[in-house]
């Protein structure tokens, strides 16, 4: 898959292209952009294009995706699987192992990524001290050794681990570091880095997208998974609409028993299925991106601004949200909703933690 393949955002490519054309790359790159917006695969690609041993021709560089390096890169193009299959080796180590090892995914000896490491899903110091430990060797079979750190979210002292290696970075290494919110990053690794952001992509660009790539989807789920995949073609394209109206139908009760405090029963028989372990997780992450987009179309209508909503097949339900709400509730209801994204990397018990937050916004 060449970099034509790459869909959307095609200055920010291109751009990245006479980078490497030039020999001018960064040795350290922060890419943002929408979850599922293709930043993991556009770091996979041009880790590929630095190391192919037989780039086509062209005015900009790209990658045959047939030599060996190109394939073995390309063997952790499915990063949810590669993820998947770490985590299950390290847990079928011993326990006094399984504690000093750190999860991370190689497929070629100068690609490495570094993903957030369970259950806290945060980039530790142990991840960093691998990274500095290697960065500093020339590549084993290709030009350029490549870093790939897939969240933003990093634990104080890896943070201030990584600092070493921006400060004095090799030649020949390139770290990318991915994120959705760059000011999640200290500043001073900010300053140490050049920011490249994916622009999200319009409903209309992404709803003919999934009209040629997901032909078999009625065009009602192609319209709203264009609508709330927030610009992201990854996230439209996988789009699930079951699953997605079950995480919304919670949401919905736990704002609704936020509204009112006389009875929380049907808050209770919701929030007691959000259980621990990785299964859990999953659950509770779609569940809280079901109420930041509610919480956002709320706020749309209660700025007059219906068009811009993007849950529209349940706008009377939002309607009814928006008649008891009001800025200072929803601005709250953000503030809250991060401390339960932040109880959830200290592995705080889940059920309880949208208790609190749906208690602390009650409405006499």
């Amino acid at each position: 898959m060449p970099f034509s393949a790459f869909y959307g955002n095609p200055e920010v490519v291109a751009r990245l292209r006479e980078m490497l054309a030039r020999d001018r790359f960064p040795h350290a790159v922060i890419l943002s952009g929408p979850s599922g917006s293709g930043k993991y695969t556009l770091a996979q690609m041009l880790a590929k294009a630095m190391n192919c041993l037989d780039p086509p021709p062209g005015a900009l560089p790209d990658f045959c995706g047939r030599c060996s390096n190109c394939v073995r890169i390309a063997l952790a193009d499915d990063l949810d699987a590669r993820f998947a299959e770490a985590v299950e080796a390290r847990d079928n180590l011993r326990d006094t192992d399984k504690r000093e090892t750190r999860i991370f995914v190689q497929t070629h000896p100068d690609v490495l990524v570094i993903p957030p490491d369970p259950p806290q899903m945060m980039i530790r110091v142990d991840q960093v001290r691998r990274v500095i430990e290697t960065i500093y060797y020339r590549p084993a079979e290709g030009r350029r050794a490549v870093y790939i750190f897939t969240d933003s979210v990093f634990m104080k002292e890896a943070a201030n681990a990584l600092l070493k290696v921006l400060e004095e970075p090799p030649e020949f290494a390139t770290l990318f570091l991915l994120t959705c919110n760059p000011g999640q990053l200290l500043p001073t690794i900010r300053s140490r880095c050049i920011a490249v952001a994916l622009a999200a992509l319009p409903v209309a660009q992404l709803e003919s997208d999934l009209v040629a790539s997901c032909k078999e989807w009625p065009p009602r789920q192609r319209a709203l998974a264009a609508r709330l995949a927030e610009g992201a073609v990854g996230r439209a394209r996988r789009f699930d609409l079951e699953t997605w109206a079950a995480a919304r139908a919670d949401a919905f009760t736990l704002l609704k028993s936020a509204m009112s405090a006389r009875d929380h029963t049907p808050l209770f028989k919701v929030t007691e299925t959000y259980r621990a372990g990785a299964e859990g997780q999953e659950k509770t992450t779609r569940l809280l991106r079901a109420l930041y987009s509610l919480l956002q179309d709320v706020l749309f209508l209660v700025g007059d601004t219906p068009e811009l909503v993007r849950n529209s097949d349940v706008l009377p339900d939002l309607k009814a949200l928006a008649a008891k709400a009001d800025f200072a509730w929803l601005s709250l209801a953000v503030e809250r909703l991060g401390e339960v994204e932040s109880g959830m990397r200290r592995n705080l018990l889940r059920s309880l933690s949208l208790d609190a937050f749906a208690t602390s916004l009650e409405k006499s």
